[in-house]
């Protein structure tokens, strides 16, 4: 979850690096430092935002064309100055930064403690380059022989970056189970946790895989080994990004950005999968394991956050289409449990970094057991892409804002893209029905458009809640997964107590707590189970609960009972969550906004959960 950012090169180092950690900065901002190498080994870090950072060491000595630098998400150790990294070995010859937990790291520490060490730090990662210095000290071995000996005794994740003043023309990078992206350019190597602080420089990269350790020298060719030294050819890629992406683009915030890309992020995860004047609907993933997917027993989910919501989307789309059945499993716990599984079975992670820990340890766990593994993700390869037998990328670009928004609407596209495409195939669906379902995809976007433009209503709506202390969110059928992300969305970014529940699940619990302070925001469009919404409303309306409805256009039902109404045009019940859910974007971003919080970094939260 934290974010790295390393330089080797002809250039000046800490420009690059500090560009790249306030771009980095989604992935944590609990402290921010960076180490260089001048005429010593020199270390540069502060608690908070990678701006303190800046303050901090602008009148330090930053000339160096080598240097590391990190923003964290803290796990060990408080967010301070002390635990902040890089960390330093007790010779003060090697730096480190890391992502990462090393799960070992107190039985490592103690010993490391009898051996005469200290440490400055409460952190895992300290006892890491300890270790290493201590390898050093007592095998007489190189620095990447250090390293990869200390690999073989550590238990964890980590992606990690070390340079050693007494090597300052190298770099050493390897990881386990969190990301780590080498950028190739003239005579100079760019590391990061991902290639937002890379594309600038270079579009050519190398993606380590797991358990490999990087030897990046100024001047020489990349390096690469495991962690048993057998040696690995460096693959280079091009990426699929443009610098423009990354941008704010005029926006006050990433997240309003990423909500108003949304008709556009819907687009792109369509094209060339939907094509509305023949009906063909495409998915190459499915084509490719096309007699698995017939032959199913059933498809597990695995996900978390906001991905498991689009799941919960996905299992009513494709049980109710393509008759197969759906469960949908936290992947934090099906982890850790002794699931059923079998040849039979299609395993579908969803993640929209391709990084999260949990899922892709789901995934492994669905591999072992003989399942067929699938994949949904947004990140072009990421380890979810890499791991997977098969899967489709979302296309949405770049998600800067913590909280996720056009990742939710593009992964419903890809899962309603694979609902259709099983429900042909399986002859589940009527030529007539599948057709008309094309067209209603492919003029969802159209729709997104017309609903932002409710964008100021919404806001006068947010400023008359924005001081209350909870809301309930209410949906039934295809939009209780809407609720529960409407929900999630207003707890993320503007710290109110909120939570989804199936609408008629009130009455088993939550009504007890409606009063005249509780609003209450019911999904309500005409399809589905409309008139059994109408009903929990009245009953909220009985307790003197605030309504706000979000209803199909012209509905006067709901208007009569509600204090405020957000129309959003109609269409089929089967994408009516792609045109629900963006309202309720827009109410928590803005009721966020007016409380004064931060709503792109949000306090404790990081955009890519690549640790337990």
């Amino acid at each position: 979850m934290c974010g790295i950012v390393a330089y080797i090169g002809e250039q000046q180092a800490y420009p690059i690096i500090l560009k790249g950690l306030k771009r980095l900065e989604y992935r944590g901002y609990d402290s921010a430092g960076v180490a260089l190498i001048n005429d010593k080994l020199s270390l540069y870090k502060k608690a908070g935002k990678v701006s303190n950072l800046e303050e901090f060491a602008k009148d330090k000595n930053l000339d160096s064309t080598i240097g590391i630098g990190h923003t964290r998400w803290a796990t060990h150790g408080a967010p301070n100055d002390i635990n902040a990294h890089p960390h330093r070995s007790g010779d003060n010859r090697l730096a480190i930064i890391h992502n990462g937990i090393i799960e070992n790291y107190d039985a490592l520490k103690k010993e490391l403690i009898s051996r005469g060490h200290h440490f400055e730090s409460d952190t895992d990662t300290e006892v890491l380059i300890h270790l290493i210095e201590e390898i050093i000290n007592k095998e007489n071995v190189s620095l990447e022989e250090a390293v990869r000996y200390s690999l073989n005794e550590v238990v964890g994740a980590y992606a990690i970056v070390i340079i050693d003043k007494e090597n300052p023309n190298k770099l050493i990078a390897a990881r386990n189970s969190s990301p780590l992206v080498i950028g190739v350019g003239k005579d100079e190597f760019f590391v990061a946790s991902d290639a937002t602080p890379i594309i600038e420089y270079t579009k050519n990269v190398v993606y380590l895989d797991d358990e490999q350790v990087a030897i990046i020298e100024k001047g020489e060719n990349i390096r690469i080994v495991d962690i048993a030294n057998k040696k690995i050819t460096p693959y280079i890629q091009e990426l699929e990004l443009n610098l423009e992406a990354i941008e704010k683009g005029g926006y006050e915030h990433f997240m309003l950005k990423e909500i108003y890309e949304q008709p556009q992020s819907i687009r792109a995860s369509m094209l060339g999968r939907l094509n509305p004047i023949t009906g063909d609907v495409t998915l190459g993933g499915i084509e490719e394991f096309e007699l698995k997917f017939m032959n199913a027993s059933r498809i597990i989910f695995v996900a978390c956050g906001t991905s498991w919501h689009s799941a919960l989307v996905g299992e009513y789309m494709i049980e109710d289409l393509a008759r197969i059945p759906v469960e949908v499993e936290y992947a934090s716990e099906f982890r850790y449990r002794n699931p059923i599984l079998s040849e039979k079975d299609i395993v579908i992670a969803i993640s929209q970094s391709g990084e999260t820990a949990d899922t892709l340890a789901a995934l492994e766990l669905a591999k072992e057991k003989g399942a067929t593994i699938y994949g949904i993700c947004n990140v072009v390869g990421s380890s979810i892409a890499r791991a997977t037998d098969a899967g489709s990328y979302t296309h949405a670009g770049p998600e800067i804002g913590v909280a996720s928004t056009k990742a939710f609407t593009a992964q419903i596209t890809i899962l309603a893209l694979m609902a259709l495409t099983l429900a042909k195939k399986k002859g589940s669906i009527t030529k007539t029905r599948h057709q008309e379902l094309v067209n209603q995809l492919n003029d969802v976007p159209n729709l997104v458009e017309k609903v932002l433009e409710s964008n100021e209503q919404i806001k006068y709506i947010a400023d008359q809640y924005k001081d209350a202390h909870n809301f309930l969110y209410l949906g039934r059928g295809y939009n209780f997964p809407v609720a529960l992300e409407g929900a999630l969305k207003l707890k993320e970014i503007s710290y109110i107590h909120a939570e989804g529940y199936p609408a008629a699940e009130m009455k088993h619990g939550p009504i007890a707590l409606i009063d005249e302070n509780m609003p209450v925001v019911a999904i309500a469009t005409k399809i589905g189970n409309y008139h059994k919404v109408v009903s929990n409303i009245q009953e909220v309306r009985a307790r003197n609960g605030n309504i706000i409805g979000i209803v199909t256009e012209g509905d006067e039902t709901v208007k009569d009972m509600a204090e405020h109404v957000i129309e959003i045009p109609e269409t089929d019940e089967f994408l009516d969550p792609l045109i629900s859910v963006i309202p309720l974007q827009l109410l928590s971003y803005h009721i966020a906004v007016m409380r004064g919080c931060d709503v792109d970094q949000p306090r404790n939260l990081a955009k890519s959960v690549t640790v337990e």
